[in-house]
């Protein structure tokens, strides 16, 4: 089944300057022979693909592509093939077939280390992760977090140890961290107010201030829940907050420097670019997330409608 992902797409840039974008999964040894063939290219966080300027750069990206797709990678996959063969991953979670399978209970662990193999791609419709041959060496290389992690995430391990927190203090100070974080209140200090039109980065991710209550912060939640405040001086308020969407994120500048020591203390800083990524992959796959759900619910309700 071929994938989304899995291929070099270009299409014109369809603005006034002229030029072509060019978007694929990432790759460092891929990227590098990229730009080494278009040094000209930068960069478009916006579309997620790199802008190559020119009024060739369409017909010059395509006899790249080619290139790649029936040379390097065609080799690399064939490569991973046989090292597959010869030493393959046996596991419940992996099945090989025309690319190799990933299929595992959901887990945070594991996203994040299949985000970080070249080329991985989640397949939608089957419910599992693709990963091409050619990524089969960096693949192996994560598989020992990724199996421990399916492991602790299947149902009848994560029953186990909810049973065995019951009642525990861990388990108290978890679902006090819960019920603090359902109350959509973050504290900030009264001499240093957030600004309230724009994504901000925060000790709770990426967040957009909606409103400063006045109410000052107790100091028991302060301590339990927000520990990075015992740097700063000066009193603390609540703010109301919700969590940014993807195009507001995508809108956010950058900046040129991670936070201060200063910065952390009060709570809330400008993000950096490293962090706006980080925040946009998230939102992206909330609201998608979110849209599938609501595809599946009105599915439902039109099935329950009578003939």
């Amino acid at each position: 089944m071929p994938s989304p992902r899995d291929s070099i797409t270009v299409e014109p840039a369809g603005e006034d300057r002229a030029g072509a974008t060019a978007s694929f999964p990432f790759d460092a040894a891929l990227v590098e022979r990229f730009r080494t063939a278009f040094p000209r290219a930068r960069w478009r966080d916006d579309r997620h693909a790199w802008f190559v300027p020119g009024s060739t750069a369409e017909r010059r990206l395509d006899r790249w592509l080619q290139r790649e797709l029936s040379g390097v990678l065609a080799h690399a996959d064939a490569r991973g093939r046989d090292a597959f063969a010869f030493d393959p991953i046996v596991s419940d979670y992996l099945a090989p077939a025309e690319d190799l399978m990933v299929r595992t209970p959901y887990s945070r662990t594991i996203v994040s280390e299949l985000r970080a193999v070249p080329w991985a791609w989640w397949d939608g419709e089957e419910r599992l992760w693709r990963i091409p041959y050619r990524s089969f060496e960096e693949l192996r290389r994560r598989w020992p977090a990724i199996e421990e992690a399916a492991r602790r995430a299947e149902p009848a391990e994560r029953k186990r140890r909810r049973d065995e927190l019951k009642g525990s203090a861990e388990h108290h100070a978890l679902r006090a961290k819960a019920r603090e974080r359902q109350r959509h209140r973050y504290p900030v200090l009264a001499s240093q107010l957030p600004p309230g039109d724009r994504p901000l980065m925060s000790h709770a991710g990426a967040l957009v201030f909606t409103e400063v209550t006045g109410e000052l912060v107790d100091d028991e939640s302060l301590h339990q829940h927000y520990p990075w405040s015992a740097g700063a001086t000066g009193d603390f308020v609540w703010a109301s907050w919700r969590r940014p969407g993807h195009d507001e994120l995508v809108r956010t500048w950058p900046a040129r420097q991670p936070a201060s020591g200063a910065d952390l203390a009060r709570g809330w800083w400008q993000p950096t670019i490293e962090e706006l990524r980080d925040a946009r992959r998230k939102a992206r796959s909330l609201e998608r997330a979110q849209a599938t759900r609501r595809q599946r619910q009105m599915q439902g309700s039109q099935e329950e409608k009578p003939v």
